[in-house]
């Protein structure tokens, strides 16, 4: 605040303001004080002279009546001057008192002070007049603070002074009109002041305005601003002014819109671009980068001009001259996530070079244009492992199928065992291709949301009992205990019956075939924090999962044991399938195992109450398709 007030008082509209209003400041209080003085004083002098007049009159009549007379307190006179003095001059705040030769009281104008009557008034005035001096007068100020104006005039018979008028009168109503004008004259002072600051800012602002666009304008031409113009708003000196200002700034923009527009153009260009660029002088060291290189190069990215190319990427420098010379102009550059990130990943980069020629002086420089094909290279890589997996699939039963019918052509069709074993063997590996090319199909519906879910309530207990009892026979055989847990609150869940039936019954099936003789098997049903979702867990006592497998286990033929699982009949497609069905359902799977401990397979379901934004959650889904 106190910064801002210093600056404020620096300007010049601040200037204009305190000079104007102290202008009009000083002008009123020599007025004021001019005014106020002469007030005082005329109002002081009439203040007097009507005192006076009043003393005169009564001196007047008093003379009158005691002319020839020795003495002022007879009977006959007292009365009447008494009648005179307190009929006639009975004013508020004045009292009249007429005293004898010796200064005692005889008459006085205030029925209260009826006990001053017989005491000696010494007043230094009273004295004066007694002597036969006329022009007695002074100011007093009474033990009540109150200002009093006293005078003192001689009564004479003839040459002889027979007694002496006194008058006291307060100037209370005196000072307080003139209080009474010195507010008034304050207050109007002050509203004079106020609209005089008012009209002084508005005069300043007038002033100052002009001043303040030119300054405005002339900074944002500084920063290459040139579209505004200074409004010119009169003829004067300012607007004058205004007018240079508006000329100066429009051949500037002229003299310099060819190169500024080439450059805006550029920079907006490298800006945009959804590819990094970077370029890069005849020594090999970065000149311009620009933003979406930095981001996709990280911390190598930060203030990198001046940096040489090849420790800006990573590579060798024989590497970057190859592909300068045009001999190779591209190549893929993997970046690993710096260390700490929450998320480790790896980003692949195609760089592309391409030389900068200058005529006669060969290769000035290169420009690198960065993608992220990190997306693509791992939908390609995934595309591959799906052909090879596919294919490797189908190769296995089709080779033993070939090698056993060769078998039976070349003559061991005639030995019926023989014969009837082989034919077994063709009809497996046959059976085994049919569950393949079932599961692909599967998977291709699901994939493709072509799979209708048939949803409606089912009892989960029921569920899971129907379960066991379909694998009864698998679990009496290898002494494998199974237990079902319904835990409270657990009824009904919203599923597709048949899609559920298979999950479970993969699950199951995996958990009886890596769970050894005399282990068990458990089956949990729960209801999630949320009370949305029933979850459903497969619980075993088998061999487990390796960690470093967990992450991959759902993926499309991925196998722990490729050939343990290949032997048992699996196509390394269930758990996949069983993760989009569960996804289909609204519900999430995950799996938890330690190495010889066990494994821990739990997904979701919708209940009743969640239906609705099940609905939601497939038609968003639909949306997005």
């Amino acid at each position: 605040m106190k910064v801002w007030i210093n600056r404020f008082l620096r300007t010049i509209q601040a200037k204009l303001i305190i000079i104007y209003v102290l202008l009009i400041l000083i002008a009123m209080q020599l007025i004021g004080v001019y005014f106020v003085s002469t007030m005082k004083h005329t109002l002081t002098n009439n203040f007097t002279n009507d005192l006076q007049m009043t003393a005169n009159f009564v001196l007047t009549y008093a003379e009158q009546k005691l002319k020839g007379e020795e003495e002022i307190d007879s009977e006959g006179s007292l009365e009447d001057l008494e009648a005179i003095v307190r009929n006639l001059f009975n004013m508020n705040g004045v009292e009249i008192q007429i005293l004898d030769a010796t200064g005692k009281v005889l008459i006085t104008s205030v029925q209260a002070h009826a006990d001053y009557i017989g005491r000696k008034n010494t007043e230094m005035v009273v004295n004066r007049a007694l002597q036969g001096i006329r022009d007695n007068e002074e100011v007093i100020i009474d033990e009540e603070n109150v200002r009093k104006k006293v005078l003192a005039k001689p009564i004479s018979s003839g040459t002889k002074i027979v007694g002496a008028l006194y008058v006291v009168a307060s100037m209370k109503d005196l000072y307080t009109t003139i209080e009474d004008i010195n507010k008034i004259f304050l207050s109007g002072m002050v509203i004079a002041l106020g609209l005089t600051a008012v009209l002084g800012v508005i005069l300043a602002h007038t002033i100052t305005q002009p001043i303040k666009n030119i300054t405005r304008q002339a900074t944002r031409v500084a920063d290459g601003d040139f579209e505004g113009q200074v409004p010119v708003l009169g003829n004067d000196e300012i607007g004058q002014l205004s007018e240079a200002f508006n000329d100066m700034t429009r051949r500037l923009q002229e003299a310099l819109s060819v190169n500024e527009e080439e450059k805006e153009k550029l920079a907006s260009v490298l800006t945009n671009m959804s590819d990094g660029v970077i370029a890069a002088d005849e020594q090999g060291r970065v000149i311009l980068i620009n933003r979406r290189a930095s981001v996709m190069l990280g911390k190598r990215g930060q203030e990198c001009e001046n940096k040489p190319m090849a420790d800006l990427l990573g590579v060798e420098p024989w590497q970057l001259e190859e592909r300068a010379q045009d001999k190779v102009n591209w190549m893929l550059l993997p970046l690993h996530s710096a260390e700490g990130d929450s998320e480790p990943h790896e980003t692949i980069l195609r760089v592309t070079f391409t030389p900068i020629h200058r005529r006669g002086e060969g290769i000035t420089g290169t420009i690198v244009v960065l993608q992220d094909v990190t997306e693509q290279e791992k939908l390609d890589q995934s595309r591959r492992e799906f052909v090879a997996n596919v294919s490797h699939e189908l190769r296995t039963p089709l080779t033993t199928i070939k090698s056993y019918a060769e078998a039976l052509e070349d003559g061991a069709l005639e030995e019926q065992q023989l014969a009837g074993r082989f034919v077994g063997v063709i009809r497996n590996e046959t059976e085994r291709m049919i569950r393949l090319v079932t599961d692909l199909l599967h998977l291709s519906r699901l994939d493709s949301k072509h799979a209708k879910l048939r949803m409606k309530p089912i009892h989960v207990s029921e569920l899971l009992e129907e379960v066991l009892d379909r694998f009864s026979f698998q679990f009496r055989s290898k002494q494998i205990e199974a237990v079902i847990e319904v835990k409270e609150g657990v009824e009904q869940a919203w599923m597709d019956r048949d899609q559920i039936d298979q999950v479970l019954d993969n699950l199951v099936s995996n958990a009886l075939k890596y769970t050894a003789e005399g282990g068990s098997v458990k089956l949990i049903a729960d209801v999630t924090e949320d009370q949305r979702f029933v979850s459903i867990t497969v619980q075993d006592t088998g061999i487990g999962i390796p960690k470093k497998d967990l992450e991959r286990i759902f993926e499309r033929f991925y196998r722990v044991d490729k050939g343990r699982s290949r032997n048992m009949g699996g196509t390394g497609l269930g758990l996949s399938i069983a993760r989009e069905m569960v996804l289909a359902h609204g519900g999430s799977i995950v799996m938890e195992s330690e190495w010889n401990e066990g494994t821990s397979v739990t997904f979701t379901l919708p209940m009743k109450d969640s239906l609705q934004h099940l609905d939601e959650a497939q038609e968003g889904s639909e949306a997005g398709l």
